[in-house]
């Protein structure tokens, strides 16, 4: 290979390795279709955090989707969103509505710049949707 075939290939080597990084971590993407605006959430695997057990508070009514940085799935009914404050909030869903349909990721269609409980709902990429009841407030704390 010579040196200015290298040189001339080598900004589309440094392309595809920052494309690579960029894929690697999910990030929360918006999308505006007809003056409604679409958020994908991407779920996180859970971690194997060493000796972490989340409290839960009383959360807040409503949360800005501008600050969601992602998600993580946490039992069967809810799901706690990751946010870019590093605090996460929990939300709960009916007991019949199972939060393993957004295993793969999900969508937020809020009426406004926030996501509110007892208004809104989460859309699982296959179609199903539940409503946010409630949103708990948590709070990190080591195990014992």
């Amino acid at each position: 290979m010579t040196v200015s075939l290298f040189l001339a290939l080598l900004p589309a080597l440094l392309g595809m390795a920052a494309a690579q990084d960029a894929q690697s971590q999910p990030v929360v993407r918006r999308l505006v279709v007809r003056d409604e605006v679409i958020l994908k959430v991407p779920v996180r695997p859970r971690a194997g955090l060493p000796a972490i057990e989340w409290l839960e508070r009383k959360g807040p009514k409503c949360i800005g989707t501008g600050g969601i940085r992602g998600a993580a799935l946490a039992g069967s009914e809810h799901v706690d969103f990751l946010l870019f404050d590093r605090s996460r909030v929990r939300a709960e869903f009916d007991e019949d509505c199972p939060a393993l349909d957004f295993y793969g990721g999900f969508y937020l269609k809020p009426e406004d710049e926030r996501l509110c409980a007892r208004r809104d709902f989460v859309h699982s990429r296959v179609g199903s949707s539940c409503r946010i009841e409630r949103f708990r407030q948590l709070v990190p704390r080591l195990k014992r």
